[in-house]
C-alpha cells in the first residue's frame, strides 16, 4: 500500500500529495465537505492543519483520507 509521505495545504481546499511510489498531485477536499465527519475541515485554519498519517493524511481530531481515496481521485482528475 502507498504512504503519503508529503501533504502541502494549498487554496481552495486542495492538498499537494506525494506517494512513496512517486505518484503526486492535487488532492480536493471540496467534493468532501458536506459530509458530518468532516464539517469541520471547511474552517481554513483547521484545514491547514493536515499532515501525512498511517498510509493516508490527518487532522488533529482524527478526519483522515486513506492514501487509496487519494490516489484514485488524483488519477481520475487527470484523465
Amino acid at each position: 500500500m502507498d504512504t503519503i509521505i508529503k501533504a502541502i495545504p494549498l487554496e481552495d481546499f486542495k492538498i499537494d500529495v506525494l506517494t512513496s511510489s512517486g505518484i503526486s498531485g492535487v488532492f480536493d477536499v471540496k467534493p468532501y465537505l458536506g459530509g458530518s465527519a468532516f464539517k469541520e475541515l471547511a474552517d481554513n485554519s483547521y484545514f491547514r492543519l493536515v499532515r501525512p498519517a498511517y498510509h493516508g493524511i490527518m487532522w488533529p481530531n482524527e478526519q483522515d483520507f486513506s492514501s487509496d481515496t487519494i490516489i484514485w481521485d488524483i488519477q481520475n482528475t487527470q484523465q
